[in-house]
């Protein structure tokens, strides 16, 4: 509903209480004969139903106009997004602007989604955490994460070049991690044991990084 057929509707309305009311209090003349009298109440309840017509008619206008308001893109969405837009730095003589932006774009993906703290920290504090971590989606994904942060810290700090080849597949690993781990993981089966204690039992034989 437009703005302006909310503006007839409320017109209508209005016209339409007048009007009742005007005929509830039209005079009775006897020359005419026995004319029933409407009760007051009627003319009330009239209006009010007017009141009501016209409050409903701006309730379905803020609604209609509240659905057309586009939604706040998800954590895993940006992260999408922003890992197409850096697939122009897939070539060795940019492998470190490549490094530092895919690494961001992981980082900051986990600290939206998953409420851990990934920015300004070293690789190494980062993923001890994820060992104290209960999200088992994220935990899961240790192991690659370590692969690929690592990767970058090379790139980005020892200068150590990659191929294209293996850009592609940093790139790749990263657009995966983001959409599975975004999936809402799966309820555990009757009688089995849940993911969680399972992760922990293997994080816990292995070293410390």
């Amino acid at each position: 509903m437009n703005r302006r057929a909310f503006s007839t509707f409320v017109c209508v309305a209005f016209a339409l209480a007048a009007a009742c009311t005007a005929a509830v209090g039209e005079d009775i003349r006897d020359i005419r004969g026995p004319k029933s009298v409407s009760s007051p109440w009627l003319a009330a309840a009239l209006l009010m139903a007017g009141l009501l017509l016209v409050g409903a008619g701006y309730a379905a206008w803020r609604w209609n106009r509240r659905q057309r308001l586009p939604r706040a893109p998800l954590p895993f969405e940006i992260a999408l997004g922003r890992l197409e837009e850096i697939r122009a730095l897939l070539d060795p003589s940019s492998v470190r602007e490549f490094s530092i932006a895919i690494s961001d774009i992981v980082r900051q993906y986990i600290e939206a989604e998953f409420k851990v703290t990934a920015t300004h920290r070293t690789t190494e504090e980062f993923l001890h955490d994820l060992l104290e971590s209960s999200n088992a989606s994220l935990a899961a994904h240790r192991h690659l994460l370590a692969q690929f942060l690592e990767q970058c810290d090379m790139a980005k700090f020892a200068g150590v070049s990659l191929s294209r080849q293996i850009m592609e597949s940093l790139h790749q690993s990263a657009r995966s991690f983001v959409i599975e781990s975004s999936k809402p993981p799966p309820a555990p089966q009757p009688h089995e044991v849940p993911n969680s204690t399972r992760m922990k039992e293997a994080h816990d034989s292995l070293p410390s990084t």
